[in-house]
């Protein structure tokens, strides 16, 4: 199968998560990647990062961000890293990084900059608070922006403390959003010849996601807050509900929902009750009612529930990590692949979470740093060799 972004040449000066993440996916959708390593320092620092490792220089970790992509290790700083940055930059549609907004300008990583190697070219700048504020010299990662965005403060219980999401969310949303427009901007050079900037940063996307919260507040002043059960702001019910061996989460977005909900349970007398007549009177009285729920969910098992009411209405089981992996869903729609690794026979990755004429794309694993720099770029470093080694005598 053809993907649809072959012959599409992407450079990434990047590490860690959000860019990473953004390039991966058009990687999987058949996008040339080239990671461009610092090799001062011997490559992206999350090839460091465990718990399990896949001998020197490489990890689990490093794999589910870097798929399908080469490597290059130079030093952006050296003369010779320089040509071969503007070498590969000739022929390449864009340019990614996820650098401190300071940084692009000063490593001539920008589009003034790589202009005039390739004037089509599109830089993507992924950084921490964005490249035109008082801001762009900080660094930051994903959870401190979880933390200032007012993410936190809607996760978790009540009763406890603020809690972040449990996995690097802001960091994925942020490569998504970055790969978004960085396709958009090739798109508009491919028929001008003009490429341009292209930025977004972690802290803009997480506020982002406040979305209708953010509305609320700033139209009516309206200050939301953390649900217990992981319930809704405005809706119920739509939280979880203790099984006699779990929970289920329940969502009735809709006033049709809720009535197959209670005629489901055998309360159809809920329905007429005043204290849950509609949705503003529900939420009103919603700790009595969870506690009728309760009752009633306690009864059975989960997957008694599930048998019960999927397809009905939205419900579905709260697991844990391992449960939502080892789910037989999971491996039914595919999102689990095998994929040949030199230190093992192979490596289980998550599949990309879209399909191609009914078919996820085939990912392969990330090269070694640096394994791809002789094949690339081998005229061009041999060239940077001889101008240092003439620059020395």
């Amino acid at each position: 199968m053809k993907l649809p972004l072959e012959g599409v040449r992407i450079l990434a000066v990047e590490q860690f998560g959000a860019a990473p993440y953004g390039t991966m996916l058009l990687a999987n959708l058949g996008a040339e990647v080239i990671k461009i390593e610092n090799a001062t320092a011997g490559g992206d620092p999350s090839r460091s990062v465990g718990p399990t490792f896949l001998g020197e220089g490489d990890s689990l970790y490093f794999q589910s961000w870097n798929l399908g992509k080469k490597s290059v290790l130079l030093d952006l700083k050296s003369d010779g890293g320089r040509l071969a940055l503007e070498t590969l930059a000739r022929d390449a549609h864009a340019l990614a990084n996820n650098l401190r907004g300071d940084q692009p300008a000063k490593l001539g990583l920008d589009y003034a900059s790589l202009a005039k190697a390739n004037p089509a070219i599109v830089c993507l700048h992924i950084s921490a608070y964005g490249r035109d504020n008082e801001r762009a010299g900080r660094p930051g990662y994903d959870f401190l922006m979880q933390a200032e965005a007012g993410l936190m403060s809607l996760t978790g219980d009540p009763a406890g403390p603020s809690s972040r999401f449990g996995t690097s969310i802001i960091d994925c949303m942020t490569g998504v959003i970055g790969a978004l427009g960085l396709l958009a901007a090739i798109w508009n050079a491919r028929e001008t010849g003009k490429g341009c900037d292209v930025d977004t940063c972690l802290f803009d996307v997480a506020l982002a996601q406040l979305n209708y919260a953010a509305t609320w507040y700033l139209n009516d002043g309206l200050v939301s807050s953390r649900q217990p059960r992981g319930a809704h702001l405005a809706l119920t019910p739509v939280q979880t509900f203790p099984t006699r061996d779990g929970w289920v989460f329940v969502m009735c977005m809709t006033e049709r929902f809720w009535q197959v909900l209670v005629n489901e349970l055998g309360r159809a007398e809920l329905a007429n009750d005043a204290r849950f007549k509609d949705q503003a009177e529900r939420l009103r009285n919603r700790a009595a009612l969870t506690e009728i729920l309760d009752e009633e969910f306690r009864k059975q098992p989960t997957a008694h529930w599930q048998a019960k009411l999927e397809s009905v209405l939205p419900i579905g089981p709260v697991y844990d990590l391992a449960q939502a992996l080892d789910n037989p869903f999971v491996k039914a729609t595919g999102m689990v692949q095998d994929i040949a690794h030199p230190a093992r026979k192979s490596i289980k990755v998550l599949a990309p979470p879209i399909k191609l004429d009914g078919k996820r794309p085939v990912q392969r694993a990330a090269s070694p740093a640096g394994a791809d720099s002789e094949a690339l770029l081998g005229a061009a470093l041999a060239a940077a060799a001889a101008a240092a080694k003439q620059e020395t005598t």
